[in-house]
Order: structure tokens, then sequence, then C-alpha cells
């Protein structure tokens, strides 16, 4: 049974004072006010029939894998085989099986691509797209292009379980600007610019035919179901240089932020709570060089009772930068005195920002056009800040009246909850939908290798414990969120089973519908079916996320899939024994050769 929180009068009424005074929950779990439960308890009561495969289906009439409880709440069964795989033939199931199984090997994951290339050497090219077909690329992605996948998305919508559409296909910082980086760290964004702008203007058009991918993309997901979603990679629609160049000036404006909460003893307090006193600023800048115009913009910017200038106040700065009469400056701690913050953005620079917001834009009213929203992925940390905040700008354009764009966090990070909070505030304070895919985190191998080789402080949790930990903190602060101000959203992008179930619980307590389609939860392609297709039947919205494109360039991404999932897959010894479960059920009772009817 899902149990309704029970709470003391103290903690019942913590939640009505954070409501009315604007403070955030804090604590993993924070039940929110029980009035808040009382009203949505008796909708909930009412709540005795889902959609299964777009029927209507009365809770506990034994079709599927859970069951109505006497108050109306649903208990989700993932243990029930029959239906957790009633939409695979008994060849996809043994597929999974041995799919699965090779994955759990550390040493196959680990040389998987001189394996790889061994094996296009010795079969040529086509007979290993063959093999990768009937394996590895057929159990994890759908097909080749938007038309070959529609099959599998149909087929997965009729067992009540949707499609984000991802076109795997993503781009990196090549490797000879890495290697520019690495031998001169001290040169100029101007004269980093110079040494690539052949690359620079050679990919503008590979950006352009991106985004007709990303287009057909999102047609093919508004034509497969309601409310659909379409991924996209902000490193396919402009310069993966720039978006590091981009994040870099970011991250120095907001450590900016910090150096100087810190002069003011707020040493300890999260960011939010943080809140720079402008005339303290002007007194510790003005030993460096600080100029009065400067202080005019702070003091403008500023709250005008107490004077004092909070993070969303001092990022706003960044995206006001150009109604600014002086530019934004840092300090040069090697020099003692300040700088310009923007002194190597050059116009090249403010031109490919211009591109990428454009072609963001038409992909979003595209979106909005076919009732699609987008789902912008996270990539590398060394990129993310930048595009977090082109996320950002898109959203406060589009998530105004209803959730189009969903920005995606990765709670392996440190700093996951500070980015969580964050943008929630500010989501908050600017009227628009708060819209997040929570996920704990690729490239973690990648991240490590390029904090040990620059030097710096690595940006991953130490451990998974950790990462599960920063995972449950995003997560409950969000659902708190959501209960608190409807215009919050999240999906719950996890094949962690207790974190499913942790999810269902929090819902109960809070009183959060499946129906209210605020809470989604999503899984890769090819793997945890038994939570998926359950969760589906039983009334959540619940997506696979479905990878296409050629066997050739999607083996990077699978490659990497492999990598951020060893873990899971050497802990996958459960769904690989349900499978085996269901085919001996099928065995002896002569279904072996089931065929999913839809």
């Amino acid at each position: 049974m899902l149990p309704v929180a029970c709470v003391t009068r103290a903690r019942a009424e913590a939640p009505l004072r954070r409501l009315l005074t604007g403070r955030r929950p804090r604590l993993p779990g924070s039940p929110i006010a029980a009035a808040v439960v009382a009203v949505e308890a008796s909708v909930r009561a009412q709540h005795t029939h889902v959609d299964v495969g777009g029927r209507h289906v009365e809770a506990g009439d034994g079709r599927s894998a859970f069951s109505g409880r006497p108050n109306g709440e649903i208990s989700v069964d993932f243990e029930q085989t029959r239906e957790a795989y009633k939409s695979k033939d008994s060849m996809e199931l043994l597929r999974s099986l041995v799919v699965l199984k090779m994955c759990s090997y550390d040493v196959l994951v680990d040389k998987n691509q001189e394996i790889m290339d061994f094996g296009k050497k010795v079969l040529g090219q086509k007979a290993f797209n063959q093999l990768m077909k009937m394996t590895f690329y057929g159990q994890f992605v759908a097909g080749e292009d938007h038309k070959a996948i529609r099959p599998l998305v149909q087929k997965n919508l009729a067992f009540g379980v949707g499609s984000v559409l991802d076109y795997s296909v993503e781009e990196d910082i090549s490797q000879g600007e890495e290697l520019h980086m690495a031998m001169d760290s001290s040169q100029s964004s101007a004269e980093k610019g110079e040494l690539h702008k052949e690359y620079f203007y050679a990919d503008e058009s590979k950006c352009d035919q991106h985004m007709g991918t990303f287009l057909k993309c999102i047609q093919a997901s508004g034509g497969g179901s309601m409310d659909g979603f379409s991924a996209i990679k902000m490193t396919a629609l402009g310069r993966p240089q720039f978006l590091l160049h981009l994040s870099e000036i970011l991250v120095k404006w907001r450590r900016f932020f910090n150096f100087l909460a810190s002069k003011q003893g707020q040493d300890g307090l999260d960011d939010l709570d943080k809140k720079l006193d402008v005339k303290q600023i002007q007194e510790f800048l003005s030993s460096v060089g600080g100029k009065e115009a400067f202080f005019k913009m702070l003091t403008a910017h500023s709250d005008k009772t107490s004077g004092m200038l909070d993070l969303t106040a001092w990022e706003r700065l960044f995206t006001d930068r150009a109604q600014l009469e002086e530019p934004l400056v840092v300090p040069n701690v090697q020099l003692g005195e300040l700088e310009p913050l923007l002194k190597d953005f050059t116009e090249e620079d403010e031109g490919q920002l211009k591109r990428i917001l454009h072609r963001m834009d038409i992909l979003a009213k595209h979106a909005v056009k076919n009732g699609v929203r987008l789902m912008v992925d996270a990539e590398q940390t060394y990129m993310q800040p930048a595009i977090s905040r082109l996320t950002l700008e898109m959203q406060k354009v589009y998530n105004k009246d209803k959730p189009v764009i969903f920005n995606t966090y990765q709670c392996y990070l440190k700093d996951a909850f500070h980015n969580v909070s964050s943008d929630v505030d500010l989501s908050r304070r600017e009227g628009w939908h708060f819209a997040a895919k929570l996920v704990r985190g690729a490239y973690m191998h990648q991240e490590r290798e390029r904090a040990l080789e620059f030097d710096y402080e690595d940006p991953i949790n130490p451990d998974y414990e950790s990462t599960n930990e920063m995972y449950h903190r995003c997560l409950d602060f969000t659902l708190d969120e959501i209960a608190l101000n409807k215009n919050a959203n999240v999906m719950v992008a996890s094949h962690n089973e207790d974190t499913v179930k942790h999810t269902l619980r929090r819902m109960d307590e809070l009183g959060l519908l499946p129906r209210e389609n605020k809470v989604f939860f999503g899984q890769l392609l090819g793997m945890c079916d038994q939570i998926s297709f359950p969760l589906g039947q039983a009334g959540f919205p619940v997506y696979k996320y479905v990878p296409y494109g050629p066997v050739n360039e999607v083996m990077p991404y699978l490659s990497r899939r492999a990598q951020e999932n060893r873990g899971f897959m050497k802990g996958a010894q459960k769904e690989r024994a349900l499978i085996w479960k269901e085919l001996k059920r099928r065995l002896t009772s002569r279904e072996l050769l089931h065929r999913p009817l839809y």
C-alpha cells in the first residue's frame, strides 16, 4: 500500500509558512501541508479508473499489473512478467537476455570500441552493420530514420508507453581544439577563434542539417502520439567550442558572486540564500578599480528596500548585458584588478549565439505547432552551463502557458541541487512553467579523465550512494514544488526501481494524480520493460527514450550508454531473471510463439 504521510502539527504547519513566505522545502521527503493532502484526497478517492492503451480500465479488474485499493490508491506490481513483456515476442526476449548479459562484462564494455573496430575489419561494414542490428543496435535503437522507427513507436503506444524520439548523433570538442586549449590556457578566445575559423564555418551547414533532422523528429513525434516528446542536443545546433567558451564565462560570473558572498561572511549558505549588500560590494571593489557606473548598475538591479542583490538578480545582469551602460567585470587574480567579463567574446561568438537561439526558436515553434514537447539533453559538464542558460532563455518564451521545453539535470554532479533550486526560483519569479528531466548522469568516465588532465576539481559526486541521495533530494524538491505550484513538471528518468517506488509514494503523500500529467517516468529503449509497461498500464505517463540514426553514427552513443550504465547492467540480474521467468511461463503454457496483438 502507498501510505499517506502522518505528520505532526508543527510539520504540517511548516509547508504553509513556506507557501506564504515563498521559502522552498529543503529536506528530502518533506510533506506538503495536511490541508493540501486533504483537498487532493477527496479527488483521489474518486479516481477508480485509468487509461490503458487507449482503453478505460476499472482499477482492480485483474487485467493488468496493478490493483485498486479501497480508497482509490493505485499499487503498481513490477513482478508480473506476463503484463510487463506482452509487447515482446520470444525472440526479442532472448535477444534481451544475451545483450544484457554481455553488457555486464567489464572487458566488453571497456574495450567495446576496439572490439567494434576489429569486427568491421573482419566482417566488412555491411555485415558488421547487420550483426549490430541483430544485437546491440537492435536492442537499444529503433531504426535508422524517422520512418523506420514508426512501427516500434506505435506498438509501444498501444501498450501504454509513449516515446521520446532522440536522433542520437552527438558532437564534442574536436581533438585539435582540445590540444590547443591544453597547450596554452592563457591564449585569448580571439586567438583561439583564428585558429579554428575554418572549423567554425565548416560546421554551420552541418548544424542546419541537424536542425532539419530535428524538425523531422518533431514531426514524427507529433504524428506518433498525443503529447509526445522530441529530444534535441545543443551541440548539434552550434559549435561545441563556442559552448565551452560561453560556459567558462558563465562560471566566472557565478564564481564572482560567490566570492563576494564569501567576503560578506556568507560561506556555508545555499546559493539561493546568499544576498550581497551593494554598499559592501562598492567598498571592496573600489580598492581594485571598480567604476561608479558599475556600482550604479548593481544598485539598479538590487532590491530597492533592502539594497541587497541575490543570485537571480545577479545572473539577470548577464542576460540583460546588451542594455547595460557599462560592461560586466570580474577580478583578474593574477593582475589584482578588474577586467571585462566578455573581453574575449568576439563578434563571431555573438553571431554563433544568435544562430543557436534562432535554430532553437524554429524548433520550438515547430514543436508547438505539432503538439510536441522538446527535451534538451544534458551533455558534457564543461559545456553544460551554456546549454542550460540557452535552454532557460527559451523556456522563458515558450513555457509561459504550458511546459513546452524541458531542461535536463544530471544528479551525479555536485551542484545538481543548486541548479534545480535556482531554476525553480527563477521560474516562480518570472511566471513560467518549470520543466525538468532528472537523470543520474552520463559522461562520468570522460568527465573524471578530463578533470584529471586539466587539473580541476572533479565535478562528479564521489560514489553512487551520494549520487542517489542527490537524485532523491532534487526529486523531492521538485515534487514539493509541483504540489505547491502547479506550474512545475518533472520527468523521473530512472531505471532504479526503488526510485520509481519512492516517486509513487511521494505522489501519494502529496496527492499528485497520474492523470494530471505533471510527473512523467522515462526509461531507455531496451531496458527496464518490467518498470515501463506496468507503469503505463497503471495510467502513469511513461515514456521510452527512443534513439535512432545510422548505425555508424549511433554506435558512439551506444558505447557511452554501455559505460555510463555499467553499474546497472552488472546489477540487472533481476531483469534477466524476470525475462527467464516469462520465457519459461510461455514454454509451459505453450505460448512460446507469442506475437503481440495491438
